[in-house]
Order: structure tokens, then C-alpha cells, then sequence
């Protein structure tokens, strides 16, 4: 789960993690009323959407008085941006943040992750603030730092302080560099995010080491024990479609494509995507409806993938192992009946009770196309759909 900008730093401030002073404003009037009340002779206006790159899709103004706040905020509520993670449809800004301006000295990159490789969480760390850090890894690798935490003991001292000394921290604000790596650590492990990114961190000609940017993103599964973390989701952010799909419990993603998939099993469904890739089509989204799937949850699942115009057919890829075929069988009668499903069907069934399964479609009177094996039902969708 992704949250803002100015809410991540509310989170990390908690922390110990110095940010710049500001204020969320919904409309232009609150906007100026925020720049008014930082007293600031400089504030930035910043679009809050859930992607980066904002500040190259104009998404991020310097104002130098309340005409210019009032005009800036003119400009981007309401303005769609479009950055290299918005896609090309991009998002509507709704929300800004006031945010007081600082003396920059110099820019870095601060981030932790969870390395997949190694299974441990890496502090990551370069002093090529403010550029998207995947084209530093491309261009200059050498230039980012990294340290693998050892869970045991958590980040120590001297990882950090070999990391300010790595990226070039001036001597005199190391040790402020290395009480903001360790609380930023902190904050990943104890509110289970799954990122957290600083880009950039500042030093100040004040002499403050802040985040002027922050990115934080959470473990979806571990949400059930930070209700304060829940209550920072924005809906409106989000795919109405994947909204839907969670309050059946049912795991989707919306992607590009024009074939619905409906698997059960996240590796099945990443092989049913693959598989119909390989022959030419393009899947519609991911839809995992778990190992443990009612006639309700088929039934909803079509609902969802039906509901993206996009949508020109749909593979079922089922394995009944935990599930019974059977009951996959009766649930995709009694959805394609409630939405009178007027697109071409393929259904792959193998498993627990499979000939029964088959036995419930064929005799449903419905125009479904069975299929033999993955192959089978990948190719039939394609050629159906062109």
C-alpha cells in the first residue's frame, strides 16, 4: 500500500527523521492560507500523487510569495500529470502539499529495501540525489552504496557511518546522517514497509540532514496491525477495480491487455500470463481467487474482470487441488448467467473432481469453450479474441 508524500513524512518525523515544515491543502485558498501560516519567504507547491516524477511532469513549483502560491496551486489541482509511473493515462492531482523552503547544500539518495537474493534488508545509499536511482544504477553503478542488514542485530552504528563516508556526507554532519539512516531503518522494520526511499536527502547550509522527499510503501499483509497506517489509504488513488477485489479477498492487478485471466495460485497465474504472451495475446489483468475459492468469490471475480472495458475475452486456468473443480464449475455458470456474459470463454479445468466440473459446463447451455491442458486454453483465447 502506497501512501503521500506528507504522510510519509508525519510517519518518519515520528521517528526522529527531520523533514521540512508543511501543510496538505484540497483546494487553492488553503493553499495560500498553508503558504501564509509556514511564514516562509520561499514554499514549495507539490502535487501529491501516488508516483514519482513529479517535479519533471510540473508537478513541483518554487513560490516566493502568495501571488505565486495562489497561481502554482491554480495550475496543478486538477492537472493531470502523467510521469513515468502513472502510464500514459496519468493522475489527477487532488491534494497538494505547502512545504517551507531550505537552503540546499547538496543532494543524496537514501533507501531500504528488501533484497530478494540475499532475503535480508539492504540500506541502500548514493550521492546522486534527486535523479531517478535506476538510472544511476545504469549509467554509474559504482556510485551507489549499499549495506545488508543483519536481522539479528538490526543496522549498526558503523554501517551507517560507512555509508555517510561512502556518499560523501561533509565530516561535521555525519553523525546527523547516521541518526537519520538508523531512524529511517527503524521505521521500515517497525511499521513493516516494503520500501522506504528518501530521494532526495538534503544537508542544509544550516547544517540539517532532512528528507525533502519520501516515499514509503507497505506490506499489504501486515497492515492488520498498524489501523493507523490503513487509515492513511487513498482510495481515490487506487483502481476501482482492485478496491473491489479486495473485499473478496481476492488478489488482482489491472494490466494493459485484452484477455481476463482467472487463476487460482499466484505462480499459476504469472504462468498463465506468460503462456498467453507466448502466444500472441496480451493478458488484462492478474487474478489470483486463492486456494480456497467459493461459487461467490467466482462469481464476484467475473464481476471485476467484466467490469474493464478492455476486457475482449476470458482464460479460467484452474487446478483443483484444495479447490474442487465442481465447485469452480457452478460458480462460472451462475456469474456468466448474472452478467450475461457476451465475450468468448475458455475454461481449463484439471484436478479434484474435474470430470464433474466438466460435466456442470457442458450441460450449463452456456457457449464455453473447454480446453485440454494450459497450452490448449491459452491459444484457444487468443484466436478467439482476434
Amino acid at each position: 500500500m502506497n501512501i503521500h508524500e506528507y504522510q510519509g513524512k508525519e510517519v518518519l518525523k515520528q521517528y526522529g527523521v527531520t523533514v521540512p515544515q508543511g501543510r496538505v491543502a484540497f483546494t487553492v485558498d488553503e493553499a495560500v492560507e498553508a503558504a501564509e501560516a509556514l511564514g516562509s519567504p520561499v514554499v514549495v507547491v507539490k502535487a501529491q500523487i501516488h508516483a514519482g516524477g513529479r517535479g519533471k511532469a510540473g508537478g513541483v513549483k518554487v513560490a516566493k510569495n502568495l501571488d505565486e502560491v495562489r497561481t502554482y496551486a491554480s495550475e496543478i489541482l486538477g492537472k493531470v500529470l502523467v510521469t513515468h509511473q502513472t502510464g500514459p493515462e496519468g493522475k489527477e492531482v487532488k491534494r497538494l502539499l505547502i512545504e517551507q523552503g531550505c537552503d540546499i547544500r547538496k543532494e543524496y539518495y537514501v533507501g531500504v529495501v528488501v533484497d530478494r537474493a540475499t532475503g535480508r534488508v539492504v540500506l541502500m545509499a548514493s550521492e546522486e540525489g534527486g535523479t531517478e536511482i535506476e538510472e544511476v544504477a545504469a549509467a554509474t553503478p559504482e556510485k551507489i552504496f549499499k549495506e545488508v542488514v543483519d536481522p539479528a542485530v538490526g543496522l549498526q552504528t558503523f554501517q551507517a557511518r560507512r555509508l555517510a563516508y561512502a556518499i560523501n556526507i561533509p565530516n561535521e554532519l555525519v553523525g546527523k546522517a547516521v541518526k537519520f539512516m538508523q531512524a529511517l531503518y527503524t521505521a521500515f522494520i517497525e511499521k513493516d514497509c516494503s520500501i522506504a526511499e528518501i530521494n532526495p536527502l538534503v544537508v542544509t547550509g544550516d547544517g540539517e540532514v532532512m528528507a525533502l522527499d519520501a516515499k514509503l510503501n507497505f506490506d499489504s499483509n501486515a497492515l492488520f496491525r498498524h489501523k493507523d497506517i490503513l487509515a492513511l489509504r487513498d482510495l481515490e488513488e487506487e483502481d476501482a477495480k482492485e478496491i473491489e477485489a479486495s473485499k473478496f479477498d481476492l488478489s488482482y492487478i489491472a494490466l494493459d491487455g485484452n484477455i481476463g485471466c482467472m487463476v487460482n495460485g499466484a505462480g499459476l497465474a504469472m504462468a498463465t500470463m506468460d503462456i498467453i504472451k507466448y502466444y500472441g495475446g496480451d493478458p488484462a489483468n492478474f487474478l489470483d481467487v486463492g486456494g480456497g475459492a467459493t461459487a461467490e468469490k467466482v462469481t464476484e471475480a467475473f464481476k471485476i474482470i467484466l467490469s474493464d472495458s478492455k476486457v475482449k475475452g476470458i482464460f479460467v486456468n484452474i487446478f483443483g487441488g484444495i479447490m474442487r473443480c465442481d465447485v469452480i464449475a457452478e460458480g462460472i455458470v451462475e456469474a456468466a448467467k448474472q452478467v450475461s456474459l457476451d465475450r468468448p470463454l475458455v475454461v481449463r479445468l484439471e484436478g479434484t473432481n474435474v470430470e464433474l466440473g466438466k460435466k456442470i459446463l457442458a450441460e450449463s447451455g452456456l457457449a464455453i469453450v473447454s480446453a485440454d491442458s494450459m497450452a490448449d486454453g491459452a491459444r484457444k483465447i487468443v484466436e478467439l479474441v482476434s
